[in-house]
């Protein structure tokens, strides 16, 4: 179960949507696919799932080139595209059904797999209605039910919790989870905390080209180790005198006796602002360390913050 993908380039007219890329998402893994609007997700995970053609390179799932091999491929994947194609008129179980006869699925099964996929993605409430009569989130989890139906091994997932509220994400984010065990997931998302929560495996993609395909973990240590610290006095310190302390590079003063000291070791930080509460009677109301975080990383990458 994996997907290679192998100096793939895409051009539209003069403009490059993916410019020679290459990576692997692995047996098991659930990798985060994240980048700017228009930075060449969505053409990547189509040519992955064999919608559009490459201009050049491979891509590989389960070992199956899907340019040559495209309908063994598809076999072996569940999408949901963006827009998440629906036939409005139909009712969630029988849309369901008729995603089942395109995939060939054994008849004597199919029933009792659209009431497994159904409890799976939390449609039960709303199974009985027209696809057309569900709200967005509910939409998208009738898309979700028909990527698992033929039970894939690979699933490319393009923004899955779109249009879901808090509850119903937490729900899906588990679901992923849940799936990432026994199948690779490739899904995109614009919610940064839902990847760090949940992915082991992160791909940024700007303009065009990856520029970063690794472990959250490694992610974060990667380049200048920057830690932040929020320190909350007593009363308030001259920044001068925090600004002594071994490692700390920046600070900047939250009123009335709050400070994010910027330092390269923590530790040895939070030591010295012992030190200076010991030496001016001052009482520490409230430490905290924080690293860097998965939005910061992709700021620095891209230039960008992506919006919840």
């Amino acid at each position: 179960m994996s997907i290679t993908v192998s100096n793939l380039t895409k051009t539209y007219g003069s403009q490059k949507a993916i410019d020679n890329i290459s990576f692997i998402a692995g047996d098991h893994e659930i990798v985060g696919f994240l980048g700017p609007n228009g930075a060449g997700k969505s053409t990547t995970m189509k040519i992955i799932t064999g919608y559009k053609s490459a201009d050049s390179g491979t891509v590989k799932v389960n070992d199956l080139d899907v340019s040559l091999r495209t309908l063994e491929a598809k076999k072996k994947i569940g999408y949901l595209p963006e827009g998440n194609p629906l036939y409005y008129d139909m009712y969630v179980r029988e849309y369901l059904a008729f995603m089942a006869g395109l995939h060939h699925l054994d008849k004597k099964s199919i029933k009792s797999r659209i009431e497994e996929v159904i409890d799976l993605t939390g449609l039960r409430l709303e199974s009985s209605k027209k696809t057309g009569q569900l709200s967005k989130g509910y939409k998208q989890r009738v898309g979700l039910a028909a990527a698992l139906l033929h039970d894939p091994d690979v699933l490319v997932l393009d923004e899955p919790t779109s249009g879901l509220d808090p509850n119903q994400i937490i729900e899906i984010r588990e679901v992923i989870r849940g799936l990432g065990k026994n199948k690779t997931v490739l899904f995109s998302s614009h919610i940064l905390q839902e990847v760090e929560s949940i992915c082991d495996h992160i791909l940024i993609i700007n303009k065009g080209k990856i520029v970063a395909d690794d472990s959250l973990a490694r992610l974060k240590s990667a380049g200048p180790a920057e830690h932040l610290v929020k320190v909350q006095f007593s009363a308030s310190v001259d920044p001068s005198i925090l600004s002594a302390v071994p490692g700390i590079t920046h600070v900047e003063a939250i009123p009335p006796a709050g400070y994010n000291l910027f330092t390269s070791d923590p530790d040895a930080a939070k030591k010295g602002l012992l030190k200076i509460s010991l030496e001016n009677n001052l009482d520490i109301l409230s430490l905290q360390t924080q690293s860097k975080s998965l939005e910061e990383i992709f700021k620095s990458l891209t230039g960008n913050i992506q919006n919840n």
